[in-house]
């Protein structure tokens, strides 16, 4: 969700600033920056979930075994205690049809202050360093000016406004 806010706002910046740079094809500009900003998003998530899995998850339960025979002793014992596996959160093996274990087996990892800091890396660094991405090929490829923040990040304010704008009914 929040990906998909800053995409808008991407691809509405460099819109802007295509058009103040006088460059053709505007639209592809605004697309094209929408799209890469998509897929870094997207290589970054993945990333970020391979790296979850190799951090010592403890996702996997005694169900999440390989063999069918176990997933089907595992089934009989649940089906025994009369229990339900309603909730879609579960994870599920792909090898039988069983639904097992809580989406939240380790909850522990994000507990004190390095639990959230790592919370954040994985929920915004893919959209930050896509946002960097952006604004970096905006600088090199449309205003074609030189390295500074400031240049780099120009822009934003007067896009802001003329969103804000763009809300006020005409008197």
């Amino acid at each position: 969700m929040i990906g998909a806010v800053v995409m808008i706002f991407v691809a509405i910046w460099i819109y802007q600033t295509a058009i103040k740079a006088k460059m053709s094809n505007v639209i592809l500009w605004a697309g094209a920056a929408a799209v890469i900003f998509f897929v870094t998003q997207f290589m970054l998530i993945e990333l970020n979930v391979n790296v979850f899995s190799l951090d010592g998850s403890k996702t996997e339960s005694k169900m999440m075994s390989s063999t069918d025979e176990a997933c089907e002793d595992d089934k009989k014992a649940s089906v025994k205690e009369g229990e339900k596996d309603i909730d879609m959160g579960q994870f599920k093996n792909s090898s039988c049809s069983v639904v097992h274990g809580s989406d939240r087996q380790d909850e522990e990892r994000y507990l004190g202050f390095s639990g959230m800091l790592k919370s954040l890396y994985f929920e915004l660094a893919p959209q930050i360093l896509g946002f960097l991405l952006i604004a970096f090929l905006r600088l090199k490829f449309i205003t074609k000016e030189a390295m500074s923040v400031g240049n780099m990040f120009g822009g934003i304010k007067e896009m802001f406004q003329s969103i804000k704008q763009s809300f006020k009914s005409p008197q």
